[in-house]
């Protein structure tokens, strides 16, 4: 009970800084009216999509639950429930300080880059903070009161059904109103980035919270309660009747309080300090946290007794380290400074064709160290952890803890993005100075850099969280093997391949309907709103935001349901070995275009950027038309499609998982 209560409180802790965090941020000044009307605008724009979001959720969620409840009895349900709503206050919190805080960053950023980078900061901090802290506390209440890893799948499940409507609809939120300004604004008007002439401006700022904040942080939520769950469920089964048994469950949870206390600590080494360099500050945060959590982590698996300690260190700092790497891989395909950025704005002199087929294949060769690196992570876990004498599944498992353990810093980082984009929003709706929004430029670099990486991140902790999932499966179902030789397996694996690209086409057709509408109103607008173009009267922005969250929301039903129930309609129409080739096909091509999208997606953005600093005759040249061409499309990759995969094949895992034992006995056909 006593590491039980050191969890606890880990979490605890976690929360109390988060609110701190809040208090200091909402302190802050911010005396420009124009600047606090924008965010206000923002404010009321997020609060509208989240009230609806939820209310879609809780229609869903209740009939999920009656499912649960009927099919594994009440204590699974109260979980998922519980789950949910953990997942969701979070999301709340951390929208709540984002989209208060970036006003008050705008405001700092007349007192130059030092006095403006901690308040972005520390208000995405909130959010990471939120998210670990609730996410332990809950994880760890349900093992002190029932003792059964099995129930804790219950709460990951309903985590996993708010990140699949966050993250997807976030998505399609934010490109629609994104592209929509873009194609208008950008391309047919020759406006600025977040003028406030445009009236998608206010909808684009709000999708930057929903689908970067909400929706980032629900993903990794479920992602992390996920991991910790797998592991929980295996060192139940692997070890059970040992004399260590019970070290091996509780390990996942002190290593999360490990994690939440190196993230505290790392937070402490985000300064700009006399270089001004704001993506440095985030960096090192990032590796002084890795580094404080794999020296936590040693003394967690003495201090727990642990009987092979090297068995389960070695495996976590591989995953740690695995997504380190992959998340700086995904930086050097999107960073502005690098080669692939530059090399595809230098073809927008061609034409929007090369621009496409340059990032395009950029994205696909990004997919080629991101996979080594997870098959280096999963090899080595395995091998280490057979090698000191424990079961290579546990240490794969355990690979994906250690990588999602310092989530608390990874997402605070994440969260400063949108955060200090929509600064820039308010600087310039505010009429603010040129110096003011220079600095605001320099700090929304760093986020686009932030962003990039933990895209990268979230995707590498999805692959091992879903094949930590998938080896929780087998133990459910006792499946022993996969036999390619047999039609029902490859039926299943053709299936579950399907998904992913599926899913993709279904969020990015929901997008291009939705952008259509978009366009149509701004141009409406400005076609007989007089006066607007010369910003002489203001644009109606409630009316696009009304359009983004109403087709968000509506878009998401097809996705969810068939996210949520194909599995299951495999494992009982096929059985237990196809539905095993199922979740195998669904990893393989979910991580594939995952990195695909993601990163080409952040390439084609990041050479527009380039191009609009000055490069290949700046804005409004025929080069940057045809690189606003290639943003648009990117966009729904990188923000729509491609993060919400992640999510996609972890609920996907988790349905077959917790459902598995009435699966295998309802299965009409077992090929």
């Amino acid at each position: 009970m006593v590491w039980q209560v050191v969890a606890l409180v880990a979490g605890m802790v976690s929360i109390a800084v988060a609110a701190y965090l809040y208090r200091w941020v909402m302190s802050q000044p911010n005396e420009s009216s124009a600047m606090a009307k924008f965010s206000r605008s923002v404010q009321e724009g997020a609060a509208a999509y989240l009230k609806r979001l939820f209310q879609a959720l809780g229609a869903l969620a209740v009939v999920i639950m009656l499912i649960i409840l009927f099919a594994l009895g009440w204590k699974s349900a109260l979980a998922y429930i519980v789950g949910s709503t953990c997942s969701a206050v979070a999301g709340y919190f951390g929208m709540h300080v984002a989209t208060r805080a970036n006003a008050r960053v705008a405001w700092a950023a007349r007192q130059g880059l030092q006095k403006a980078f901690p308040v972005g900061f520390f208000a995405g901090g909130v959010m990471g903070l939120s998210v670990v802290g609730f996410a332990l506390i809950g994880m760890t209440l349900f093992y002190i009161i029932f003792g059964d890893p099995q129930v804790i799948l219950g709460f990951s499940f309903g985590a996993s059904t708010l990140a699949l409507l966050a993250k997807a609809g976030g998505g399609i939120y934010t490109k629609t109103a994104d592209i929509g300004a873009d194609l208008v604004g950008k391309v047919e008007f020759n406006l600025a980035e977040d003028d406030p002439r445009n009236p998608a401006v206010v909808a684009d700022n709000v999708g930057d919270n929903v689908g970067d904040v909400a929706g980032m942080g629900a993903d990794i939520f479920d992602s992390y309660v996920a991991s910790v769950v797998a592991v929980m469920i295996l060192g139940a089964s692997l070890f059970a009747g040992t004399a260590h048994g019970e070290s091996y469950v509780l390990l996942p949870l002190l290593l999360s309080a490990a994690g939440i206390l190196a993230s505290l600590l790392g937070m402490l080494f985000v300064r700009t300090g006399e270089s001004n360099n704001p993506g440095r500050a985030l960096n090192t945060g990032t590796i002084v946290t890795a580094i404080l959590f794999a020296l936590f982590t040693l003394g967690v698996v003495f201090l727990l007794h642990i009987d092979r300690p090297w068995g389960v260190f070695w495996p976590t700092v591989a995953g740690l380290l695995a997504g380190v790497v992959i998340g700086f891989t995904s930086d050097y395909f999107t960073d502005i400074d690098q080669k692939p950025v530059q090399n595809t704005a230098a073809a927008a002199n061609t034409g929007p064709a090369i621009v496409i087929l340059d990032g395009f294949s950029y994205g696909l060769l990004s997919i080629v160290p991101s996979i080594v690196g997870i098959c280096v992570a999963m090899v080595a876990a395995w091998v280490l952890a057979e090698r000191f004498g424990i079961a290579g599944t546990y240490g794969v498992s355990i690979a994906a803890v250690g990588m999602l353990a310092i989530t608390g810093m990874i997402v605070s980082s994440d969260a400063y993005g949108p955060i200090v984009d929509n600064a820039k929003g308010c600087a310039e709706a505010g009429g603010e100075a040129h110096e003011t929004i220079a600095v605001c430029d320099r700090l929304d670099a760093a986020g686009n850099t932030a962003k990039a990486i933990t895209k990268g991140f979230a995707i590498g902790a999805a692959a091992l969280t879903v094949l930590a999932l998938f080896a929780a499966y087998a133990e459910t179902v006792n499946l022993t093997q996969l036999d390619l030789r047999n039609p029902g397996v490859l039926v299943g694996v053709f299936i579950g391949g399907m998904m992913p690209p599926l899913f993709s086409a279904l969020t990015i057709l929901s997008v291009g309907r939705n952008a259509n509408l978009m366009v149509e109103e701004i141009r409406r607008q400005f076609r007989e709103i007089p006066g607007l173009l010369e910003g002489k009267a203001p644009p109606d922005s409630s009316l696009c935001v009304d359009i983004a969250t109403r087709g968000a929301l509506k878009e998401l039903i097809l996705p969810a349901v068939l996210s949520l129930t194909l599995p299951i309609v495999v494992g009982i129409l096929l059985g237990k070995h196809a539905l095993g080739g199922f979740l195998a096909g669904s990893i393989v091509t979910g991580i594939i275009f995952a990195i695909l999208m993601a990163n080409a997606g952040g390439l084609w953005d990041n050479a527009k950027k380039y191009i609009e600093d000055g490069a290949h005759g700046g804005p409004g040249s025929e080069a940057h038309k045809a690189a606003v061409v290639g943003d648009t499309v990117g966009d729904p990759f990188k923000d729509t499609a491609g993060p919400s995969l992640n999510t996609l094949i972890t609920v996907m895992s988790l349905s077959a998982t917790i459902f598995g034992p009435i699966i295998a006995s309802l299965a009409l056909f077992e090929l």
